[in-house]
């Protein structure tokens, strides 16, 4: 296989095979995407879901600390997220003995288009101090199956299991979503990495329109974390505002099967479509 043919646009977009996984590393810091991290907008295009647990995926390979907790997310999107050969260099911003940050960027052909800044605080023995008053969403097992693609088209939305929790309304909805896949071909990737792949889904649960009626895509992603999730399904209790100004916010409270875990948001930028 030529390098042009390994690198040029997601795997599998040409009828490739297809590995079980959102990306496959090419070497130490490239690695090339798959359909099933190909983007909602443009086919051309990475989710940002698939990318969000591929950069925590490499900080977590790249700085490991077993001592530390991972307790803050904050993406920023620098632009179009192209789909192929991408590279996720990282590095160690603040180093501390109980507080730590952390910086991935992933960028194509030499321009960013993703940076990720992490808090990890040291582990501490707290149970005696433990509790929230935020009530669990309803058990996985009894939510009944939901399939987003009947509103968003992408490999990235095609490759998520789900299941509603509140019925979808305009602006507001709840749902259990997990993604399925390996977040690296052949790598074992930690509760936290799968169960970033598929936070970012929360903007479009619950959608104020339809997709083919304006754009609305987030230029953020902020993550904040209570603990380390318990298994890959994402629990989204959704709401999304619109303003008169061509703004957003798409804010939840996220849950996985042990309760409230933290709660998510994504500063959005709202464009309608010219009238047809």
């Amino acid at each position: 296989m030529t390098q042009t043919a390994r690198t040029a646009g997601h795997l599998g977009l040409d009828g490739e095979e297809v590995p079980d996984a959102y990306f496959v590393r090419l070497d130490a810091t490239r690695f090339r995407s798959t359909l099933h991290s190909q983007g909602a907008w443009n086919d051309h295009e990475q989710h940002m879901g698939a990318a969000s647990g591929l950069l925590a995926h490499a900080l977590e390979a790249n700085h490991p600390r077993e001592d530390m907790v991972a307790v803050r997310f904050s993406y920023d999107i620098l632009g179009l997220i192209p789909g192929g050969e991408i590279e996720v260099t990282t590095r160690v911003v603040r180093p501390g003995r109980t507080i730590e940050l952390l910086e991935a960027v992933m960028s194509h052909g030499g321009r960013s288009c993703i940076r990720l800044s992490t808090w990890r605080l040291a582990r501490g023995e707290t149970a005696a101090l433990a509790g929230t008053h935020r009530e669990p969403l309803p058990p996985v097992a009894q939510a009944p199956a939901a399939d987003m693609r009947s509103r968003w088209p992408g490999g990235y939305i095609a490759s998520l299991e789900g299941r509603s929790v509140v019925g979808h309304r305009p602006g507001r909805a709840a749902m259990w979503l997990r993604a399925p896949h390996a977040v690296v071909a052949g790598e074992e990737s930690s509760a936290t990495a799968r169960f970033l792949t598929a936070v970012d889904a929360a903007n479009g649960i619950a959608v104020r329109v339809a997709p083919h009626e304006a754009a609305f895509p987030n230029v953020d992603l902020g993550v904040h974390l209570l603990r380390e999730p318990v298994s890959g399904w994402v629990g989204l209790d959704t709401d999304v505002s619109f303003t008169a100004q061509g703004t957003g916010l798409t804010s939840s409270a996220l849950h996985d099967e042990a309760g409230y875990l933290g709660q998510v948001a994504q500063a959005l930028t709202v464009r309608p479509f010219p009238a047809t």
